[in-house]
């Protein structure tokens, strides 16, 4: 799928099955009130292994980035994917997140600027994410724009009051 001369991000590996419980240790100290069980880890790891990567940290995992194609308005808060659509539209950003002592460091730019040439690489146009606990400005930085779409309304209400659906647009 992704093509393999798009460097790595400085200080971002591969995750691997192993890095699933590190994940959720990460995932439960930045987003305590996404809580997602580790069966939503290990099917996007299985997916789409090249969406998945951990930062390492001089303690352990620092960080954690989960990522996949997808079609449509985001998945469901908690859900499984099943499979994934036959018919991508975007390349969607599942989850990012970083200790704060990660945090100003350039990794989340680093990551994001990775997914984006892979994903125009694999041939997308855009890539999309629910921004959430007041991170849209991190994510404006990094070119995504906030698209109001009332149908999103009640899905977005899952994520929190102050959710927002963003989109990049991926030039060619």
């Amino acid at each position: 799928m992704p093509d393999q001369t798009i460097p790595e991000a400085p200080g971002w590996r591969p995750m691997a099955e192993a890095d699933l419980a590190s994940v959720l240790a990460v995932a439960a100290e930045v987003h305590p009130d996404y809580p997602e069980d580790r069966a939503v880890f290990a099917e996007r790891l299985r997916l789409v292994p090249a969406g998945c990567r951990v930062l390492d940290g001089a303690a352990g995992l620092a960080g954690y980035v989960v990522s996949h194609p997808w079609s449509g308005g985001p998945p469901a808060l908690d859900s499984l994917l099943g499979a994934l659509p036959d018919t991508p539209e975007t390349w969607y950003l599942h989850d990012l997140a970083l200790l704060s002592g990660a945090r100003g460091s350039g990794a989340g730019a680093a990551i994001v600027a990775h997914l984006a040439a892979q994903a125009r690489a694999a041939g997308f146009t855009t890539m999309s994410l629910v921004a959430v606990g007041g991170s849209t400005g991190f994510w404006g930085r990094q070119g995504f724009s906030v698209v109001a779409d009332p149908a999103l309304a009640e899905k977005l209400a899952s994520y929190g009051a102050t959710a927002r659906f963003m989109v990049r647009r991926l030039s060619p």
